[in-house]
């Protein structure tokens, strides 16, 4: 094989490959609000899952991403183990759509659909059109990309050394198995492993029984991905990605001595090599899925054997995971619930300070600077992950969302921090010996349990997205302001009279004061989310 046809080869693989995640990045702005409910009604059902995995692969165009998306599902506990199996086997099915696209054989208007694809980019004027366009650039190139690869491998057709190495793998099937994975595990995506095979096959260098081996590595080659993937996340994300690799070994052994059979079978069907192919590697994986799924409870217990250890404790995100930027519509979601769960630690910290500091509790006040810590820290991981989320591809409303979303981040750790400031104004009153009238205390309980209720109908409307809820919220601001005014005017008015100390009214003052800021955050919150819903 001389320089020029290998650079020709690497060139059309280049192309095949960012062709297909071009398509698969416009297929999936497109179906982003689908690919959030597909999510959403995802169950213990396993049918549902092995759907969901299905869908995703075939529009992200890739299974290794799927699964490794998979491993970030579990690791932020968004899936569990039953579930991440018929998720993977439906993406061992949804990557099969690209070798059926190829061969179809559309190189010869590829070039015409990247023009199309490219005048849309270019000139659309709406979003749809735009991604359309994505969609249809990428289409575009991977054709291109295969007609690259094909013409790479037309002058092998006379090389007797080519010749007989595929002779050797059609008598060694193990050694054909070797060769599939080798080649995917270095190009990490089993759907351009295939296309390179099919390149191959185009030129009649290869016929379908000594592919069949082949093909078998390639499924099994793809795993590497997932557990690369695996590598620093808890034990049940990787056992997920065990899962994964033990689907296609097991799949191998059952279907390994069946090639002669199965060749015969899928050449009845018709087509030439290429698309025997394509046909094959479909119906190897649905029939894999259709031996396997009745077992994923088995999976699941036999992976707990592989990967021995307790269930790691909950780490500081619960609903995040780097992974999940692999499908930027349903990390979105996630970031969502992560802050929902922020602001929750935020209200109950401000809970905290003010019933230790009311009740001069120093217990209390200790779980609120613990939850304070928290809360910091939560917000230094969730705006590191949306800093990368907003790097992604993101629709507009997305991005949006997202940048609307760093300022809730911001607005939350404010909460948490005058809310410290609050409890550090309890044990200040503790360590001091301060006496508070009870008109006094009166006023603080009552202006902080209205601004406690503020914060709760804000994070609940975060989540809701409740254009009412937050509108009522914002329009409470105005009330905390007056109770600030009114209880600073009385407060200063009992200092005048003698009727408290001037060391419990500064006190005083500095509580109310925070109060009325949180509620200023509170009013924030429910602006970034009116904003939003318009």
């Amino acid at each position: 094989m001389t320089g020029g046809m290998v650079f020709e080869l690497l060139g059309g693989l280049g192309l095949f490959i960012y062709g297909m995640n071009i398509m698969g990045t416009g297929l999936q702005k497109s179906a982003g609000n689908r690919l959030k409910r597909l999510l959403e009604i995802l169950t213990t059902n396993r049918i549902l899952g092995l759907v969901f995995g299905t869908v995703i692969t075939a529009i992200i165009q890739s299974s290794s991403a799927t699964t490794v998306m998979v491993v970030g599902f579990v690791n932020a506990g968004l899936m569990n183990l039953v579930q991440a199996v018929g998720v993977i086997m439906g993406a061992n099915i949804g990557t099969t759509v690209t070798a059926q696209l190829v061969a179809f054989k559309l190189t010869d208007i590829a070039p015409v659909v990247v023009a199309i694809g490219v005048g849309l980019l270019i000139f659309g004027t709406r979003r749809k059109y735009r991604q359309l366009g994505e969609i249809l650039t990428g289409f575009g190139i991977l054709f291109i990309g295969m007609a690259f690869m094909s013409g790479s491998m037309e002058p092998l057709k006379d090389s007797d050394l080519f010749s007989n190495i595929m002779t050797t793998f059609g008598r060694n099937r193990a050694l054909g198995v070797v060769a599939g994975f080798v080649v995917t595990a270095i190009i990490q995506s089993s759907s351009a492993s295939i296309g390179l095979l099919q390149a191959v096959a185009a030129n009649d260098l290869i016929d379908l029984n000594t592919a069949l081996p082949i093909i078998l590595g390639m499924n099994i080659g793809t795993c590497v991905t997932a557990l690369l993937s695996s590598i620093g996340t808890n034990i049940t994300a990787r056992r997920a990605a065990m899962i994964h690799l033990m689907i296609k070994v097991v799949g191998m052994l059952l279907f390994i001595g069946l090639t002669v059979p199965i060749s015969m079978s899928v050449e009845y069907l018709g087509g030439d090599t290429v698309r025997q192919i394509a046909n094959v590697h479909t119906l190897y994986n649905i029939a894999n899925t259709l031996v396997l799924l009745p077992f994923a409870s088995l999976l699941v217990l036999v992976s707990k054997k592989l990967v021995p250890g307790e269930e790691d404790e909950e780490g500081v995100l619960k609903y995040l995971d780097n992974r999940l930027l692999e499908t930027p519509s349903i990390a979105v979601l996630q970031a969502v619930k992560e802050i929902v769960r922020m602001g929750e630690a935020a209200r109950d910290t401000l809970r905290y300070a003010v019933d230790g500091f009311i009740k001069e509790d120093e217990k209390l006040l200790n779980h609120c600077f613990q939850k304070e810590n928290m809360v910091n820290t939560l917000e230094k991981e969730i705006t590191q992950f949306l800093v990368l989320l907003s790097n992604s591809s993101l629709s507009a409303a997305e991005n949006d969302l997202v940048t609307g979303l760093f300022h809730t981040v911001n607005d939350i750790e404010r909460i948490g921090d005058h809310a410290e400031n609050i409890a550090e104004l309890g044990q200040s009153k503790i360590d001091n010996g301060l006496v508070f009238s009870e008109i006094g205390i009166r006023d603080l309980t009552t202006m902080a349990d209205y601004v406690h209720s503020m914060v709760g109908d804000a994070i609940i409307a975060l989540q809701s997205g409740d254009y009412a809820l937050a509108r009522s919220v914002r329009e409470r601001e105005d009330e905390v302001d007056r109770m600030e005014r009114e209880y600073r005017e009385s407060h200063i008015g009992r200092l005048n009279n003698y009727q408290c100390v001037p060391g419990s009214g500064v006190v005083f003052l500095d509580a109310i004061s925070n109060l009325e800021r949180i509620g200023d955050h509170c009013s924030n919150i429910a602006l970034s989310i009116l904003d939003r819903v318009r």
